[in-house]
This record gives C-alpha cells, sequence and structure tokens, in this order.
C-alpha cells in the first residue's frame, strides 16, 4: 500500500512540475472563444500554431496527459455526424486533465422542442466550462458564445467556417515548407459549400499565402477573385506546377440541392488528384485533406498513400491544435 502511494505521489509531483515547466498563456493571446479565423490576427494563429507544436511535441514523446486544465469540463454539441474532430477534441480534453462529456442530439429533449439555448443554458448549469458545437447552421457557435458564459469552439457551423481543421492543415503545411508566407495553395473541390475552405483561406490569406481556388464553375465562384490575393481556377490541369500544396476537398453531396456536375465519375475524371497529375506537380509538392476522403474520387488510393501525403498527420496536428486552442482560451 505504501509502494502504491508513494507512486501516486511522485505522479502528482510529477505533474506539478509538468505544469510549472509549461508556463502561463502568452499575452499575446486575449480570446475566450474560437468561433472563426476571418478576424484572427497572423499574430494570434502564429501563436496558436506555435503552442501546437509543443503539445505535439509531447505527444509523439510519449506523454499522454499535461494536466494543464484540471477540474475543467468540456462538452461536445454535435449536431452532425464527425468522426475526426469530435474524437480529437475528446482527447485533447483529456491529455490537457479535463474531463470530457459527448451530447447526442438523437436522444436530447431538442426532439420535445427544446431551443439549442436552453439546452446549451442547461449543460451549462451542470458547471461546465466549454461547449464544443457544430451545426448545420451558419452562426450557431456565435450564437452559443452570445447566450452562455462558458467559452466557445466552433467545430463547423453550417458551410461557414470550421476554424480548427483550418489550424490543423496551416500547421501540417508549416512543419513541411517551415513557413506559409510565399507559397501558393491550393483548394480543390466543392468550395461553396466548405467551411474548411472558407478558414483556410482567411488563414492562409493572414499568413501570406497565395491561394488558387479550383473546381467546377457551379462549385468555385469567381466572386472570390474580389479578395486580393484570391484567384479562381476551373481547371486543374492548367494549376498542378505552379501550386506548393494541394488540399483536395471533399464533395459535400448532403449540402447540395442539385447535383453541381453531370456526374462522379466526370468530377474525378476532370478535378481527382492521381498519379499522372501528381508527376506533373512539383517535386515537393505537398498533398492534404480535410477527411473524410473518398478514394477514388477527389483522390485516388496511390496517391492518399504516397509520401506526399500528409493526411495522416494532420490528424495528429488535430489534436495538438485542440489542446493548444483549449488551454488558451480556458486560461486566457
Amino acid at each position: 500500500m505504501k509502494g502504491n502511494q508513494n507512486i501516486r505521489e511522485e505522479r502528482t509531483a510529477d505533474m506539478m512540475t509538468a505544469v510549472q515547466n509549461w508556463g502561463g498563456v502568452p499575452s499575446g493571446w486575449t480570446r475566450r472563444h474560437l468561433l472563426g479565423l476571418e478576424d484572427v490576427t497572423a499574430g494570434e494563429i502564429t501563436l496558436l500554431l506555435d503552442q501546437a507544436e509543443r503539445f505535439r511535441n509531447v505527444i509523439v514523446q510519449g506523454e499522454r496527459r499535461i494536466p494543464l486544465l484540471n477540474g475543467k469540463t468540456c462538452v461536445n454539441l454535435f449536431f452532425e455526424n464527425s468522426t475526426r474532430t469530435k474524437t480529437s477534441f475528446a482527447f485533447a480534453a483529456r491529455r490537457l486533465g479535463a474531463d470530457a462529456a459527448d451530447f447526442t442530439a438523437a436522444t436530447s429533449s431538442l426532439a420535445k422542442g427544446e431551443t439549442i439555448i436552453d439546452t446549451a443554458k442547461n449543460i451549462e448549469a451542470m458547471q461546465i466550462d466549454a461547449v464544443i458545437v457544430r451545426h448545420s447552421c451558419p452562426g450557431t457557435a456565435k450564437l452559443l458564445a452570445e447566450n452562455i458564459n462558458g467559452h466557445v469552439f466552433n467545430a463547423g457551423d453550417g458551410p461557414h467556417e470550421h476554424p480548427t481543421q483550418a489550424l490543423l492543415d496551416l500547421m501540417t503545411i508549416r512543419q513541411r515548407f517551415g513557413k506559409i508566407a510565399g507559397l501558393t495553395v491550393a483548394l480543390v473541390g466543392d468550395i461553396a459549400h466548405s467551411r474548411t475552405a472558407r478558414s483556410n483561406i482567411w488563414g492562409l490569406k493572414a499568413l501570406g499565402a497565395d491561394v488558387i481556388l479550383c473546381g467546377p464553375s457551379t462549385l468555385v465562384s469567381k466572386n472570390w477573385e474580389k479578395i486580393g490575393g484570391v484567384e479562381v481556377s476551373h481547371s486543374l490541369d492548367k494549376i498542378l506546377d505552379r501550386a506548393d500544396v494541394f488540399n483536395l476537398l471533399r464533395i459535400q453531396f448532403e449540402r447540395q440541392v442539385v447535383r453541381p456536375f453531370p456526374s462522379t465519375r466526370e468530377y474525378a475524371h476532370l478535378y481527382g488528384m492521381d498519379s499522372v497529375r501528381l508527376a506533373k506537380a512539383k517535386k515537393d509538392v505537398l498533398i492534404i485533406a480535410p477527411g473524410p476522403i473518398n478514394r477514388g474520387l477527389e483522390i485516388t488510393p496511390d496517391v492518399a498513400d504516397c509520401p506526399q501525403s500528409a493526411i495522416l498527420d494532420q490528424v495528429t496536428n488535430g489534436v495538438a491544435v485542440r489542446m493548444a486552442a483549449l488551454w488558451l482560451c480556458l486560461n486566457r
């Protein structure tokens, strides 16, 4: 018994040392919520990415828990399906020492007519500290941030924004090239319905990258070119040798009212990244995708698993980015 007690005391001492060594939240971070990247500065993005790198280094070295959020409680309030985002937010909270709970909309009082604000307020009354929300309606995260006292993290609000996905994409790009400024990043696919695309555009622009939006004219509007540094192309083959990064976005059939192209076969023929197209790209090109990927549609299996692909690195980075976001906001 004494041996077990000594072990527990040693672990507690080690955790306290880890917390002390980590230090406090940098002065450049003042946000309580993370709702989107449209109004986030380059300095704030860089600060968050730097902290995420610290967390990633600790994780890959085998340390699974850094108790910086002991005593905090985070709730995943997801009204849409999710694998990577929901799971990685839960892992991020637990690895920081916080409790994490999941909310299931299908079995909640929403089915009885309760509003989302009342649902969030009732959950908050259970003494939680943060809500991670995903909803099909744009602006839901902002609505909750205006109506509850806890911290709110946007895990995707319809086709509006998905800030942590863009941040992990930026982190993956920076790891490969050591920078973002001066790079040309092509976002290929369903720009019209992609919250990931929007957050990526704001983040990439803030850090000095040039952005090419590529896809069928029914999914990529020329109006995006009104933003400086954003180019629209309706031909993937014409930009293959120009981009340093290709971010291959999923075709979001669930949000489309009408089919924006004749067939998936035609889309794959015109916009799918395969080995032939990869061979025409830059030798050090980076291939990323927010997932889930549709093998054979946006990307062929051989490209998804090739050395230039960093799709699984993105998943690892996702936990680190969400750890950084939770820690910065909750300890602001």
